[in-house]
């Protein structure tokens, strides 16, 4: 039997007439579930009548009727859908279409008007009379009870979790995944609280197709229509649905709210708890209005009326998430006279205590430092509301709380946690998932927590195999924190503090075809380059020695975004393995698709090394880092001494590292990286051809660097202009920073989940910037 009623005109007119007594015209309205008409007897009455959806009960009927009715006797101002009884003095009845369905059916009075949705323009004066009128309306409602109101609804936003099971109707990648961010934002912040937030009956759906406004004075509510919804539940609920669709179609959604909540709680006081809430709620509504859409447009492609507000619950879901929930709710407090205060200590206390706490050593970005209180997705939220976009962090690889990274990392904690002198499968299934991704013959893992570790072990395991020590770096090179990874390390030691350059360890110049001895016009710079490696093994030779390994990073990171030129790696390659030495890649700045074009960045060379180190974004934050390499190799190090790692490769690091290559995969990221890259870096060349300040662009995917210089004859670094560039970009919510020898390269490698969109903002205000600097 058919859930949904469908009955057709001749139908509809056989009811309307049987119920009047007398023939009616009637039309169709639109509707959810229910099949609504609107119907006109023979004394030009106007009514509007609705078959039920077979899910709602006769109780659930007549709860909608009660409340109705309670509201038109308390509230007389307003206008409400009052019910008509038929001639046999029915209210409710049954009918029944040609295909033998019955379904519930009620007549309601026609209240004329314009709808919000029809307004031009809302006023600050007709959202405040909308929230006095919801206030009005939930005030009233506080002593009315009926049993249908208790009942299991979709649009109950105490259920709006349980539609997860309907995520997969929306198709897009990045619309799905902020949906998960905000519905596990909603579990975090807002289930918990739920039995301290008062509860009662409320309409549910005073939604812009739903309130009326006065034809003569739109700033005037008129009434309120459709009670499908109603339900016992949180009061709350009622503001949060009327604040959703208030904030459509606003330069300052924040605002149209606050006009709503003051005029709620001049009705009807609200607690602080629901205010601290409210952000959080109005997102909720949000997820299931563009959820149960997506799912009714695949189940009934036919009702256009569900998708009504598709397109502005979308465009307010992003807005949301670039909106720093503590900016939204000092501005819901404040707007009802609440107190309100920043999260936790103040910056100054974090430093003064930071510094006898902490070691001198770790620093401190930016000269005013940041309080970071949250990460969603694009962003991080700072303590006072400010909202910045991060473009620099490729820790968080996937964005900042990914919401399947999150809840894999918390099912599997809430399991087991142990090491790998246990058997379990995550590690097996991710050991399998990961080398899946390299060419042969790399295809055993080892697990660390960190970079640093992976660095440190790979040069063990070069040793190892080789029987010898001496290393061959890059100058300006990073690769860890351990005395051995600074020992290959450049950028250390030869910097502040360093040690200098160790016996066995060797370095050739940075390939920089920009700044350094070859440049691009040079055809043979790779074959240039690469020589010094060669001329670095024969020197060994003379002294009777020869090389362990040759590490460098696939694309150098904190030597300023270098991208080799094409060759590069393989005329390096040849040389050491000429030799018995083997080949690091460290892929732990550029690794899992970042590039763009290829998934690891030693593709983009056309090389296979030995040994690959990976990290940072292997976890997107999470402490988690790899070692892979051949069979011989890994074979070589099992000679007695047992390594064992204690956290590397426990259970919720694997399952956390098999989230990322599912994101990765699922969501097409790096496909992202290298369509959204691509447009970036024609976004980066079109400023460089306006400021001279910009001596070159380069880099590959979502990897890329920004050179400043005072002069492009010259290449004098440019890098009090940097820093100071970095700061304005900080202080229009944008997070950059420099690199490079000289920290005059301003480095941009953001989450690979950044798009267009994101992309023009930070052109754009790097334009402003230039050119408030030229």
């Amino acid at each position: 039997m058919e859930a949904r009623p469908r009955f057709s005109f001749g139908e509809v007119e056989k009811v309307a007439e049987e119920f009047f007594g007398t023939k009616c015209q009637v039309k169709p309205l639109p509707g959810y579930i229910d099949q609504n008409f609107y119907v006109e007897n023979d004394r030009a009455e106007k009514f509007v009548l609705k078959i039920s959806h077979r899910a709602d009960s006769r109780a659930a009927v007549e709860a909608q009727i009660a409340m109705v009715s309670t509201l038109t006797e308390k509230m007389p101002e307003y206008c409400f859908p009052t019910i008509v009884a038929s001639k046999q003095n029915d209210t409710i009845f049954t009918v029944k279409n040609s295909n033998g369905d019955e379904h519930l059916a009620r007549m309601v009075r026609f209240i004329s008007g314009n709808f919000l949705s029809e307004l031009k323009e809302t006023t600050d004066e007709m959202l405040f009379n909308l929230g006095l009128f919801l206030g009005k309306v939930d005030r009233n409602l506080m002593d009315f009870d009926h049993c249908g109101l208790h009942r299991g609804l979709d649009w109950d936003l105490k259920n709006v979790l349980d539609s997860r099971r309907s995520l997969a109707y929306i198709p897009e990648p990045g619309k799905r995944r902020l949906v998960e961010y905000f519905l596990l934002q909603f579990e975090t912040h807002v289930f918990p609280e739920l039995s301290r937030l008062r509860r009662s009956a409320i309409h549910n759906d005073a939604n812009d197709f739903n309130v009326l406004v006065d034809e003569v004075q739109p700033e005037k509510i008129k009434g309120l229509i459709d009670f499908g919804d109603v339900v016992f539940s949180n009061t709350i609920f009622e503001l949060a649905i009327g604040c959703t669709y208030s904030m459509f179609h606003k330069s300052d959604p924040l605002q149209a709210a606050t006009q709503v909540i003051q005029g709620y709680h001049q009705e009807f006081p609200l607690e602080k708890l629901e205010l601290e809430l409210l952000y959080f709620l109005i997102a909720g509504r949000l997820c299931q209005s563009v959820i149960i859409a997506a799912e009714s447009r695949v189940l009934e492609p036919e009702n256009k009326y569900i998708g009504v507000s598709e397109k502005d619950a979308w465009k307010l879901l992003d807005y949301l998430l670039s909106c720093n929930p503590e900016r939204a709710k000092r501005r819901f407090l404040r707007s009802c006279g609440y107190q309100w205060q920043a999260q936790g200590m103040s910056k100054n206390e974090i430093l003064k205590r930071r510094e006898k706490l902490i070691g001198k050593s770790l620093s401190i970005s930016y000269k005013e430092p940041l309080k970071i209180i949250g990460g969603a997705l694009h962003y991080l939220y700072d303590e006072s509301g400010k909202t910045y976009l991060d473009a620099v962090n490729n820790v968080p690889h996937v964005g900042h709380s990914h919401p399947h990274i999150v809840k894999t990392a918390q099912r599997q904690m809430a399991i087991l946690n142990t090491n790998t002198r246990y058997l379990y499968d995550y590690l097996i299934e991710y050991a399998e998932r990961l080398t899946a991704k390299f060419p042969d013959p790399l295809s055993v893992c080892f697990f660390v927590n960190s970079g640093s570790e992976a660095n440190d072990l790979a040069l063990r395991l070069a040793k190892n195999f080789t029987g010898q020590k001496d290393m061959i770096c890059i100058d300006a090179a990073y690769h860890g924190t351990t005395a051995a990874d600074i020992e290959i390390s450049p950028y250390k030691f030869d910097g502040p503090g360093g040690a200098g350059l160790a016996a066995h360890i060797h370095k050739v110049e940075v390939p920089d075809v920009f700044r350094g001895r070859y440049r691009r016009d040079d055809p043979n710079a790779a074959k240039k380059y690469a020589r010094q490696v060669y001329e670095k093994i024969e020197e060994l030779k003379k002294s009777g020695k020869s090389i362990a390994a040759f590490i460098s990073e696939s694309l150098m990171g904190v030597a300023g975004q270098i991208v080799f030129p094409d060759g590069y790696l393989r005329h390096v390659y040849r040389y050491v393995r000429d030799v018995g030495g083997l080949c690091i890649a460290d892929e732990v700045q550029i690794g899992f698709g970042r590039v763009g074009t290829h998934f690891w960045g030693f593709e983009t060379q056309n090389v296979v090394p030995d040994i690959v180190t990976l990290g940072k974004p292997i976890g997107n934050g999470h402490p988690l880092a790899a070692v892979v390499t051949t069979p011989e190799i890994a074979d070589a190090f099992a000679n007695g001494m047992e390594y064992f790692n204690t956290y590397g490769g426990n259970p919720v690091s694997c399952a956390v590292g098999l989230a990322v290559l599912d994101v990765i995969e699922q969501e097409g990221l790096q496909e992202n990286a290298r369509v959204v890259g691509e447009y970036l870096k024609n976004r980066l060349q079109e400023l460089k051809q306006k400021f001279p300040l910009i001596g070159d662009v380069r880099g590959l995917g979502l990897f890329l660097g920004v050179e400043l210089v005072r002069s492009r004859e010259t290449l004098e670094p440019a890098v009090e202009e940097a820093t100071e560039t970095v700061e304005r970009m900080k202080n229009r919510g944008i997070l950059l920073s420099t690199d490079g020898p000289f920290y005059n390269v301003i480095k941009i490698k953001p989450p690979i989940i950044f798009t267009k969109k994101h992309v023009d903002f930070l052109a754009g205000n790097l334009e402003k910037v230039m050119g408030e600097m030229a």
